[in-house]
């Protein structure tokens, strides 16, 4: 094992002595909570806080959205820890940063993970405010943090991605959505670096090579999840639309708006799920 893979075992396994030393649940389901979404949080029952800062080797969140903590409790009665923010590419962490929260969610115990974001919306079909149950991805931020030597006690060489997001959990949120009567739709992700929105022509060519909806995250957390033998379940809210031929400007705030306005609906599914797994 190279130096590089025993360092960040290391970091991982300070991490979450760290944090079981501070909560009194094995989570079995790790969330990430994205831009202006992070109401689910308030579900959670008994909760532990523990800022990121607090926490060996965790980056802390510069989004001005993101509260940068993790949350331990119940949801349901199921035992959940919960990311109260995110990190990205943008932001000048290493994907191995980034990542580092997931790798240390399987450690603590969990056997699934719930990612949630903002996304623009390329798809025709789209509204704001829709959801987006993801079924695939593009990645397109040139890079992958798999890249380095490999530790095979963390994950194979060469991980799958023939199903990165759970078929089953994606029907089960189908029905769940059907029952509440929660409009849904699926789609394929494409993860960009950020932080400039697209010009018109990357929209067009998005939508060429395949992709429904667009952000600047997710697919990182996907990959190391999947490598880290997580069963994965990934959910969007549309709080822009990116169509090339009525393209307006658009900014943060009118983003952040949307995902707090769609947050209910993202909320009671992703309760229901929990209920359900």
């Amino acid at each position: 094992m190279s130096n590089q893979s025993t360092l960040l075992k290391t970091k991982i396994n300070e991490a979450a002595d760290f944090i079981r030393k501070k909560i009194k649940i094995k989570p079995a389901i790790g969330i990430i909570l994205g831009t202006g979404l992070g109401g689910l949080a308030k579900e959670i029952s008994q909760p532990v806080n523990i800022p990121y800062g607090d926490i060996p080797h965790f980056p802390v969140s510069t989004v001005v959205s993101h509260k940068s903590e993790l949350k331990a409790g119940l949801i349901n009665g199921r035992p959940v820890v919960a990311m109260e923010g995110r990190f990205h590419f943008y932001e000048g962490y290493s994907l191995e940063q980034i990542t580092l929260p997931i790798r240390v969610i399987k450690a603590l115990g969990a056997s699934s993970l719930i990612i949630s974001s903002a996304v623009g919306g390329l798809n025709k079909n789209y509204r704001t405010g829709d959801l987006i149950l993801i079924e695939d991805h593009i990645n397109l931020m040139g890079v992958n943090p798999l890249i380095g030597p490999n530790d095979d006690s963390l994950g194979p060489r060469f991980p799958d991605m023939s199903e990165p997001y759970d078929k089953k959990l994606i029907a089960l949120a189908e029905a769940i959505a059907q029952e509440k009567n929660i409009k849904t739709h699926r789609g394929v992700y494409a993860a960009m670096t950020g932080p400039n929105l697209e010009t018109r022509a990357e929209y067009r060519f998005l939508q060429r090579v395949g992709a429904d909806l667009i952000g600047m995250s997710t697919v990182p957390e996907v990959i190391v999840g999947v490598h880290a033998g997580l069963r994965i379940f990934g959910l969007s809210v549309v709080t822009d639309i990116c169509l090339p031929e009525t393209l307006k400007p658009t900014n943060i705030t009118e983003i952040i708006a949307t995902a707090n306005r769609a947050e209910p609906k993202m909320t009671t599914l992703i309760k229901e799920l929990i209920k359900k797994l």
